[in-house]
Parts: C-alpha cells; structure tokens; sequence
C-alpha cells in the first residue's frame, strides 16, 4: 500500500498508470488520502471522475471497491444483507436433523442464521473491512436523500452497525471517492464531510496528451484534431458535451477506420461516435462541420 509523499507524487504516481492528471486534481487527491477525507469529484460526464478512482487504486497498488448509485439505491444494496435462501436451508437441515433423533437448539441454530457465515458484504461493509481500499461511490447524485443520510454515519466514523453483529469499524479506513455528474444537488451536510473537487474538462495540450496515452496507435496530428475538434464542440449549445471518454472513442473510431486525417466526410460519418443526441448532430451540422476543422 503506497503512501504520498506530496502532490507531485500523486501526479507521477498517476501517470505510471495512464492517468495524466493537472494540479488541482493531483492536490485533492494527495489531501483526501493525507487527511482520510472523502473526495466528491463533480463535473461533467466523461472528464474523468470514475477513471481517478481506478488510477489511485493502481498506484496504491489496493483493491478498488464499486458502488454504483441508482435511483431507490439502499443500505442493504450498499452495505450488507442476509442470504435468506441459505439461511432456509440451515433451517431446515437443523429440522431435519432434530426429526432424525438430533438435538434442535433453536438459539443455537438463531444464531448460526445471523453469523458471518450468511452474512453478504455490498461494497461500504467490504470497504471497512479491507484495510487501505479504494471505495468508489460513483454518480451519488442519482441516490436519494434517505441514501445520502445513511452515508454520512458511514463516513463520518467509518464504522457502521450490523445490529447482529455490532459496530464494525474500519482498522485503516478506505480512501472515499464520490462522483456526482450534477443532475441534482448533493446536500450540504454529506458535502461537509468531504474535500471538493470541479473536474474541468483537461486543455488542448493535457487532451491530446491523454489521446496519444491511451491510443498510442493514433498519430499526433490526428490526435490534435480530435482534441481541437471536441474543444469547439463544448463551445457549442449542446445537450450533452462531449467528454474525454468521447475523444477516445472518436480517435479509436477514426483510427479503425484507417483514417490518418480527419476531414469533413469522415467526420460527418462518424459524428456519433462523439455526439449522443440527435438535437446535438443536428446542431452541429446545420451549423457546419467546416466549423469544428478550421485550423
């Protein structure tokens, strides 16, 4: 499990893994695991929140541990729950037995039912329980307030209460990564507990670096027209601007296509590579491809 020295070594320790990271992002990173402070990345989709989670659990060389939040999301999708189906079959194995001419205990066989051995771990109980994690609670704005409620007794102590089992704390707690991607607010009480983070969408220069990373195979030029491509695009009104994530998916696009350039026909060909909606292809087509390859 490494431990940081300084912002720098957070940077360095993340681009060992792929993941080129900016000053702020870096500073945020270092304090949240310095200080065992949950980070709440907010930004807009595809800049990047998720893949830091996953970076940080690589250069800590510590397992990433997932809670991807959905509307209704709770406690026993987050933190535990029984295994009713085997507890039934305990159950009955014991009445069995007992018909055989066995002993039937009942508060010993109560207590095998609410032991560890039925016990399901969901991914905070998981965290707690495994010194030095990364716990990933992605897209928390999708949760509901009872959710939000429930995390902050999680996170403040990182200790929970399994009313069978008692209070469980973590003996090194995990570093706390939440992701919003601001379709609500989240509250200010869970904001509290947590160091904050506006992910920005990386400059030209960080963009066609992160291209040329993760596409190796893709050349620099076609790499800074992509970038220079779905700069313009966020400058547009659209539903939904194009993230890193579709930067990458239009170079991989281009480039498996054989494209060594990106020209207006192959860009119109494969605008949904890059854009979502089709108010956005639209838009940008009445408004001119020419547009997005000016030089």
């Amino acid at each position: 499990m490494t431990a940081f020295a300084d912002p720098r070594s957070v940077s360095d320790a993340l681009d060992a893994t792929g993941y080129l990271s900016d000053a702020g992002i870096a500073t945020a990173a270092f304090l949240a695991d310095a200080l065992r402070r949950p980070l709440l990345l907010e930004g807009e989709a595809g800049v990047g929140k998720t893949a830091l989670a996953a970076a940080l659990a690589q250069a800590k060389g510590v397992e990433l541990i997932r809670l991807q939040c959905y509307e209704g999301i709770d406690a026993a999708q987050a933190l535990y729950d029984w295994d009713f189906p085997r507890q039934v079959l305990h159950l009955r194995a014991a009445e069995v037995g007992a018909v055989g001419g066995g002993e039937f205990d009942r508060q010993r066989v109560e207590d095998e039912l609410y032991s560890e051995r039925f016990l399901l771990q969901r991914p905070i109980l998981a965290a707690l329980r495994t010194p030095g994690s990364v716990l990933l609670i992605d897209e928390i704005d999708r949760a509901d307030d009872e959710f939000e409620a429930f995390l902050l007794e999680a996170l403040s102590d990182f200790a929970v209460t399994i009313p069978e089992l008692g209070r469980i704390r973590a003996s090194v707690p995990p570093l706390v990564v939440l992701t919003s991607n601001r379709t609500r607010e989240v509250h200010d009480a869970l904001k509290r507990r947590c160091l904050y983070h506006w992910v920005e969408h990386p400059s030209l220069e960080r963009e066609v670096a992160i291209l040329r990373r993760r596409l190796p195979e893709v050349t620099e030029r076609l790499a800074t027209q992509v970038a220079t491509a779905v700069a313009r695009l966020r400058e547009a009104d659209l539903l939904k601007p194009p993230g890193v994530a579709e930067s990458l998916d239009w170079a991989m696009a281009l480039h498996a296509l054989g494209c060594r350039d990106l020209d207006l026909q192959v860009a119109a060909l494969t605008l949904g590579a890059v854009l979502k909606y089709r108010e956005d292809t639209d838009r940008v087509v009445s408004a001119g491809l020419a547009l997005l390859l000016a030089s």
